[in-house]
């Protein structure tokens, strides 16, 4: 388990990660209208807030772990200070252009359902939901055994669960495209093809409807 700083710290020296999360933000940024109010949800150490704020962008942060949330709210002092990133209880306590998530946030979480219906009464109508979640088809992974007796539950079913403390869940777009309806639809996954064999990480984006 992983301290605040020592999750910021990892997450920081880590090139990979770095260069993900610079992609995700890039393409956060370029969908947000200018000015637009953004929730991160599962916003970890406030790595993401910062910058949005940064970007002009007023920021909601809803983060459940304690660790995550204090470190945040040192890390990102200064916007909380200004009002420029406000940390929530609840992601219901905001209304919103857009919602992201990044690194994971979504794969913690086994059935999708009630949180989409609750981003649908965060974001505002033509807003979006940006996620990143770990890529289920990613070749990297098929070096362990996990990723190989769980390929038929991917193909029949379009997701699995690995048995561990955290239980991390695999999807495919498909299904948490299912459990977004009727409230999001599907806009775009990033990479397509062929490309989702070399990434470990997907971006999802929803459209409110």
């Amino acid at each position: 388990m992983h301290t605040g700083e020592q999750y910021h710290t990892f997450i920081l020296n880590s090139k990979q990660d770095r260069l993900v999360r610079e992609k995700f933000q890039k393409m956060a940024l370029d969908l947000l209208a200018k000015g637009a109010d953004v929730l991160d949800f599962g916003a970890g150490t406030g790595i993401d807030a910062k910058t949005y704020a940064a970007n002009g962008h007023p920021t909601f942060v809803y983060e459940p772990s304690e660790a995550m949330r204090e470190y945040l709210e040192c890390h990102c002092r200064d916007e909380i200070s200004r009002k420029t990133i406000t940390t929530i209880g609840s992601p219901l306590a905001c209304k919103v252009q857009a919602v992201t998530a990044n690194f994971a946030v979504l794969n913690h979480i086994a059935d999708h359902r009630l949180l989409f219906e609750e981003f649908s009464r965060v974001v505002h109508r033509d807003g979006f939901v940006l996620i990143s979640m770990l890529n289920p088809y990613y070749l990297g992974d098929a070096r362990y055994g996990w990723w190989r007796s769980n390929l038929i539950n991917l193909m029949r079913h379009g997701r699995y669960a690995i048995a561990s403390e955290s239980r991390i869940h695999r999807f495919t777009p498909r299904v948490v495209a299912q459990s977004a309806m009727p409230y999001f639809r599907l806009e775009r996954v990033t990479p397509r093809g062929f490309g989702l064999a070399t990434h470990l990480y997907m971006f999802l984006l929803f459209r409110r409807t």
